[in-house]
């Protein structure tokens, strides 16, 4: 099973940025697939999660700004990161679990300049 992410670089406070995770090498439905992120020297910390029928959840920190959403036919994961703020500024993984399992792409680096 491989999550590919990709989309990261540099933005401007107040920019943009569109992630994608493919995810290959599964088959069957995803349930639910989350964004976590990881800011240096900080812990991993939620972003945002979807489920299978496109219910989604947010952390407060992003919540008005990110917009989570999937193409199950694809197995597609996106996160809409809109006015971006430099505290962003993060490697951002896309994650999904099934059964026992944890499953986690290698990340993207988000950086926020201002």
């Amino acid at each position: 099973v491989q999550l590919q992410a990709s989309g990261g670089g540099l933005a401007q406070v107040g920019g943009s940025l569109r992630l994608a995770c493919l995810v290959s090498g599964i088959v069957g439905d995803l349930d639910v697939m989350d964004w976590y992120r990881q800011a240096p020297g900080k812990l991993r910390e939620w972003v945002a999660e979807i489920t299978l029928g496109g219910i989604a959840n947010y952390a407060d920190s992003v919540k008005g700004r990110f917009t989570i959403s999937r193409d199950n036919a694809k197995k597609m994961l996106y996160l809409q990161m809109n006015n971006l703020k430099s505290e962003d500024t993060a490697v951002y993984y896309c994650h999904f679990q099934r059964g026992a399992n944890d499953y986690w792409g290698r990340g993207t680096l988000v950086t926020v300049s201002s």
